[in-house]
């Protein structure tokens, strides 16, 4: 496991669009998966601890975004050939066993992950709803692969306030995770 750190980005830049095949077997666009009030992209994958450590924190922040207009989308970047348990099947399988609130995506050839310039899994970037990026974060404090105490949901947070305002907070802190496995 290689670890990796989210680089900076210049803020303002605008959501890319793709369209890739669901987990479910649908094809989804940015289009199908923008909220009214901004939108919230996620790298991640099946097989990353670090993503597993957050998962139960991405599908409840997920769920309480939904309400204030935030529209989600986890896209799963790796090479499905030296990483098999990452595969569309795979995929399909963790949605359906957590219940995920969001399109599950696969970006098979990793164009959209490098369009985005996503290093690491998980990796949050949130919108606001003319899909201007004021996000670039980690879900929140952790301590190894556990959440540090009473540590605030900062990409929560911070989504929060792209739904009631446009503009993101000032300070914001890296997400650390996985590498992206590239071919």
């Amino acid at each position: 496991m290689a670890l990796s750190q989210t680089k900076g980005v210049e803020f303002g830049w605008h959501a890319a669009d793709f369209d890739l095949m669901g987990a479910d077997g649908r094809r989804y666009s940015l289009k199908d998966v923008r909220g009214p009030r901004g939108t919230l992209v996620i790298f991640m994958c099946n097989h990353c601890p670090y993503v597993q450590a957050a998962l139960e924190m991405m599908i409840a922040d997920a769920k309480g975004l939904r309400p204030m207009g935030i529209g989600s989308v986890a896209i799963m970047p790796n090479d499905v050939k030296a990483y098999p348990a990452d595969s569309l099947q795979n995929m399909a399988k963790l949605a359906d066993e957590k219940g995920l609130p969001f399109p599950y995506v696969i970006d098979d050839t990793q164009a959209v992950a490098r369009t985005y310039g996503a290093v690491c899994t998980p990796e949050f970037y949130g919108f606001n709803e003319d899909l201007e990026l004021k996000y670039h974060g980690r879900i929140a404090d952790f301590s190894g692969l556990s959440p540090v105490a009473n540590a605030k949901h900062e990409m929560f947070d911070a989504l929060a306030m792209i739904a009631a305002t446009g503009e993101g907070p000032a300070e914001q802190k890296p997400s650390i995770g996985c590498s992206i496995k590239w071919r």
